[in-house]
């Protein structure tokens, strides 16, 4: 039953040598990795509109320099990734940048803000893209949360099939919302210039603003760099392109960067000249497509593709996240699972555990979007700050041809990183104070996760020659419920193994059955030793093990193992398990982590 269900939801699995037909060209590319960056444009520039609102509608002028410089830290990122993307063409970005040239801490650091921005970067585009919705659909409003993980399982799946089927699936709506806005910016600036919509609506630039302070410009500031989450995603994928993939993945970020300046200026520039103001239930996108063509059906189709969008922007976490997990697994700091690739070619354990993640978080969070936006906008900047240092530190360190002009770029970007971070820090330490606990206990895990795998490599590596004791016999425990088939079955396969003694072991409530059971067993298999263990507390583990224990002891003395074979029958249907204890199980579980005891399970099949 599973199997199909797979089948029909992920597709078929793919083989190993199908791996170059899952790589991205640079159309695709620009849609699945640019999708986070490009709907930020979405909420980016409310966030600073919401800082400036605390001071008066006279203060959103300031939004305008706050813009501009909101593209200048944009255009030195851009230029900072590029040569990322060709001084570590096989991804890692910020994590292989920090850890090369910084050391392993900034670089566990650098990596474990990602991923935790990874699945942020789900949990608030799914929380903004329903806002969107709920924003065209108010009546939809109460079942925020319920549409957000529904939509999360959707994206999720969707990943699971391969980044090159979802791509080929989601590229269309992130093509959709550029086109939108496009047609939105176009429409209203063609009413601005005809003077449809009149100056009055907002205050001229250069208005003197009761108190506005330096500090708050800041916040305000920092708040619009959130529109900026999601520029890294390009350089951590770098595999996922097709060759030359350093020369595509450059280009594609070169594009994405030109796309992000212009629609988030022009958003900027429409919403403080339309003189809208932040709303709880209404989005400021919403609102100027509203005042551009009415609710007509370019609004809900600008409404719709904007949803599209935030939604979507998801995958830009489902396609780096696994390819950083990979990174890390690969390095022995997270579990191995993470570099293992499913039935489609992608690394599958990395897509599920983020969308199950990120359904913590928003529930956690009820889909608050404000809420979650200054923890994803610090994750974002805290690995901007250590990539754009480390490529400080290469540059000198390795001084190539025209490398000054390259530093001085690494440079621009690491201290407007850091600004805007210790502008987070300080600004909103009540909503980003997390991070002072999470960081610390994500890096302590990473190393606790390496230094038990050198461990498990010092046990496992054979490095001499040296022979261990030879074991000189094997004493076979076989515990019984009853007389059947089941139970003949693993005698008859513990025989033919040639060991020196069996015993089968029985566990009985009642002093009754426990006579009426050995007479029984005397005329079935009066070779075999029965030992029979009375259980005054109805318990079967208990009994066992502890019989168990004293025959291991003994055996140990004269270097023999113990090997416990449990009979199980298999029920022909799955669902016939659930009718049955599972007492087999159990003792399994339980015995396994005994030191010097071997576990095998005899299978018995049912036919009907």
């Amino acid at each position: 039953m599973y199997s199909p269900i797979k089948r029909f939801l992920i597709g078929r699995p793919l083989k190993s040598s199908e791996l170059g037909e899952q790589k991205l060209n640079k159309l695709k590319a620009l849609a699945i990795l640019s999708s986070d960056a490009l709907s930020s444009v979405a909420y980016g520039p409310e966030q600073v509109l919401l800082v400036l609102m605390t001071i008066s509608a006279v203060a959103f002028w300031f939004s305008i320099p706050i813009a501009i410089g909101v593209l200048f830290l944009l255009a030195a990122l851009i230029l900072s990734y590029r040569q990322i993307i060709y001084a570590y063409p096989h991804g890692g970005g910020a994590y292989v940048v920090s850890k090369e040239n910084l050391g392993i801490n900034p670089g566990l650091i650098a990596g474990g803000s990602l991923l935790v921005d990874y699945i942020l970067t789900v949990a608030v585009s799914v929380s903004a893209g329903t806002d969107a919705i709920t924003s065209a659909l108010p009546f939809l409003h109460s079942y925020n949360v319920l549409i957000a993980i529904l939509l999360v399982i959707i994206i999720t799946i969707l990943s699971l099939r391969g980044i090159t089927e979802s791509a080929s699936i989601l590229a269309y709506p992130v093509y959709l919302f550029v086109i939108a806005l496009v047609i939105l910016l176009g429409a209203g600036i063609v009413k601005i210039v005809t003077g449809d919509i009149p100056s009055n609506l907002h205050s001229p630039i250069g208005t003197p603003v009761a108190g506005i302070s330096l500090f708050l410009l800041m916040r305000a500031f920092a708040s619009g760099c959130s529109a900026l989450t999601g520029v890294e995603a390009i350089s951590n994928a770098i595999p996922s392109f097709k060759d030359p993939a350093p020369k595509n993945a450059a280009k594609t970020l070169t594009i994405m960067g030109i796309l992000l300046a212009i629609l988030f200026s022009g958003v900027i520039f429409l919403a403080y000249y339309y003189g809208v103001s932040p709303k709880e239930n209404e989005t400021i996108v919403s609102q100027l497509a509203s005042q551009t063509f009415g609710r007509s059906y370019l609004y809900y189709f600008i409404q719709g593709t904007t949803a599209l969008i935030l939604i979507l922007a998801a995958n830009t976490g489902y396609s780096a996240f696994p390819l950083l997990a990979f990174n890390l697994a690969k390095d022995n700091y997270i579990a191995r699972m993470f570099s293992i690739r499913g039935d489609r070619l992608g690394y599958s354990n990395g897509i599920i555990f983020l969308g199950a993640m990120s359904i913590l978080l928003i529930l956690a969070f009820q889909g608050n979007t404000e809420k979650l936006i200054p923890l994803y906008a610090v994750g974002v900047f805290i690995p901007f700050t250590l990539s754009q240092t480390g490529m400080l530190v290469k540059w000198i360190r390795e001084k190539p041809s025209g490398w000054q002009i390259k530093l001085t770029i690494n440079l621009v970007g690491a201290l407007i990183s850091l600004l805007v971070l210790l502008i987070f820090l300080i600004t909103k330490f009540t909503q980003v104070w997390p991070v002072f606990i999470f960081l610390p206990l994500i890096v302590t895990w990473f190393h606790q996760i390496k230094k038990h795998y050198e461990s498990v490599g010092e046990q496992l590596r054979i490095k001499d020659c040296a022979e261990s004791l030879p074991i000189m016999g094997n004493v076979m425990i076989i515990p019984v419920a009853g007389i059947t088939h089941v139970v003949e079955n693993s005698l008859e396969y513990a025989k033919s193994l040639g060991v020196d003694q069996i015993i089968a072991v029985n566990v009985s409530f009642e002093r009754e059955d426990e006579r009426k059971f050995e007479e029984k067993w005397q005329k079935w298999q009066p070779e075999i030793r029965l030992v029979t263990l009375h259980s005054s507390y109805r318990s079967i583990i208990h009994p066992l093990t502890k019989f168990i224990d004293t025959i291991e002891h003994k055996a140990s003395e004269m270097n023999y193992r113990v090997t416990v074979m449990i009979p199980q029958f298999i029920p022909k249907k799955n669902w016939h398990n659930i009718l049955h204890n599972q007492s087999s199980l159990l003792i399994r579980a339980y015995l396994l982590y005994k030191r010097n005891v071997i576990v095998t399970t005899v299978p018995y099949h049912l036919k009907k």
